[in-house]
């Protein structure tokens, strides 16, 4: 079976849900920049070479609903000859539909795809425009459709995951995340259009563009004390508040991914193999522990430990289930290699971009610090968990 190379992966800034950036940006402009940008900085591909474009979203409906993967593909400028799909793992959607890329390429069934994700939180809300349960099956299972913010006051009270360590835990992500940003060093960024409205002397309304090129979630004047005053959210005398959750965010994210027969013909030089992918199930009602099965089912085919792992982007739904994951996998000896530049409760969590938005994340840091192996994971709605392990090539 032949090896599947990511040669280029990038992502918009994530910016705040009805607040930030991209709070009047459709969610296709968003994408269709991101595969165009991901494409020009591939050296020598042309968007006519591309076999098919996948993407996650884990909401596909209204602005973001039609087939956006084929939709966006066009918009981008992609000739009509390549293919799009849209993949919906909710959280992993973005993962989900890189991963199938890579298998497309491993089988030889593909030479050249394109995998990313896509969510804005602020034109299709959480949950969706209308929601319907199974009436009958709800009555058996409510757990499948609970709140994830009633899933995580599970794990914290479940595990032991105190009210103290989850507000510790979310302000060391706004203090990484500040650092990097201040220092420039999200590097797998594009600087990205924006749309605003601006209202003119008339009263009427003039469409303008803008270039948005940083993550305008973070926060960093956070402080434990800080976090410590703000009330839950989810459940009385809970735990779990805005400041330890992560963000509602939009934004979008894309990986080219080739063989290396089609690497070398175009003589571009990848970043890093996707030599893994698993997924498990959990309980619903604390989907937040996903990655910790996801993980140990993914280092087994591995044939790797924790220990082998030099970088680990775990998403960060909300800090207690990420502490109790990372407490439980025994990798809280390398909280220097986890999140190394913050997590989404600083960065954001648009859902169906997330898996891919680490990705682009993951190896670019990978690449950077010369690291061999790098697993990102997360935990997902409805009971699951996802992992990845990527190889840095040589």
């Amino acid at each position: 079976m032949r090896d599947a190379y990511i040669v280029t992966s990038v992502r918009t800034p994530g910016c705040r849900r009805n607040k930030g950036a991209f709070k009047d940006t459709r969610p296709e402009e968003l994408l269709s920049f991101i595969l165009k940008s991901a494409v020009e900085k591939t050296p020598g591909l042309a968007p006519a070479m591309i076999d098919d474009v996948m993407v996650g979203c884990a909401f596909p409906e209204a602005e973001q609903g039609l087939n956006i993967g084929r939709i966006a593909a066009r918009i981008a400028g992609f000739p009509e000859t390549v293919g799009g799909a849209t993949v919906n793992r909710f959280c992993a959607s973005g993962l989900e539909a890189i991963a199938l890329c890579a298998m497309r390429i491993m089988t030889g069934w593909s030479d050249i795809a394109v995998g990313g994700g896509v969510e804005s939180m602020t034109f299709v809300p959480m949950g969706g425009n209308q929601p319907r349960p199974d009436a009958d099956f709800t009555r058996e299972h409510p757990d499948l459709y609970v709140s994830m913010g009633i899933t995580a006051e599970n794990v914290a009270s479940r595990y032991n995951i105190s009210r103290k360590d989850q507000d510790e835990f979310a302000c060391q992500s706004q203090m990484k995340a500040a650092a990097a940003l201040k220092g420039q060093l999200f590097k797998e960024i594009v600087p990205t259009p924006a749309v605003k409205f601006v209202m003119q002397a008339d009263g009427t309304y003039k469409k303008e563009t803008f270039l948005q090129d940083f993550d305008d979630g973070i926060r960093p004047t956070t402080t434990v004390e800080d976090l410590s005053k703000l009330f839950p959210v989810f459940r009385a005398n809970g735990s779990v508040t805005a400041g330890n959750s992560s963000q509602t965010t939009d934004g979008a994210a894309a990986s080219v991914i080739m063989s290396g027969e089609m690497a070398k013909k175009l003589a571009v030089t990848p970043v890093a193999k996707l030599k893994y992918y698993t997924t498990v199930g959990c309980r619903a009602d604390e989907m937040g522990v996903g990655p910790r099965y996801a993980i140990p089912k993914l280092l087994k085919m591995a044939g790797l430990t924790v220990d082998d792992i030099g970088l680990w982007e775990i998403n960060e739904a909300f800090a207690s289930q990420a502490l109790y994951c990372i407490r439980e996998l025994g990798i809280d000896k390398y909280m220097d290699r986890i999140n190394v530049f913050g997590g989404a409760i600083a960065l954001g969590h648009p859902l169906g971009c997330t898996g891919a938005k680490l990705c682009a994340q993951l190896v670019n840091r990978m690449k950077e610090r010369g690291v061999r192996y790098g697993v990102e994971s997360m935990c997902i709605g409805g009971g699951m968990g996802a992992a990845a392990l990527f190889e840095l090539c040589e």
